[in-house]
């Protein structure tokens, strides 16, 4: 799956994983060495996060149901926890710098792309 933001049409991600359950949510991105880049975790639903167990810094997204950025986190260190963002429906975490090279900032609109099963396009 792709992640796009379709205000500037940048890719945020090639390779998004989905963490919609409990389970697949506790587990995150945590004991990893590293996220690729063009790698990206979506969870949902999902209004905080932290970084504890983790070994590298990232860039976070607080979305709303409307698929929108209501909140950014830039370079957030390992051992640290997010502020509850109440409006959120779901969290991109992507590689530190993310969000500068890609340009994307609150307000800005996503797209999420299964490329997967005929291109079919989904938005959140």
């Amino acid at each position: 799956m792709q992640l796009i933001n379709k205000t500037n049409g940048n890719i945020l991600a090639n390779n998004v994983e989905m963490a919609g359950t409990f389970m697949k949510r506790l587990k995150g991105l945590m004991g990893r060495p590293y996220l690729s880049k063009g790698g990206a975790m979506i969870l949902f639903p999902c209004s905080s996060i932290h970084t504890f167990f983790m070994n590298f810094p990232i860039d976070a997204l607080f979305v709303d149901r409307n698929s929108i950025v209501i909140k950014t986190i830039e370079n957030m260190k390992p051992s640290k926890i997010s502020p509850v963002i109440k409006k959120s429906y779901m969290v991109v975490e992507l590689p530190a710098g993310s969000l500068s090279s890609t340009r994307t900032s609150v307000g800005h609109h996503l797209e999420i792309i299964k490329d997967k099963q005929g291109g079919k396009r989904i938005e959140n």
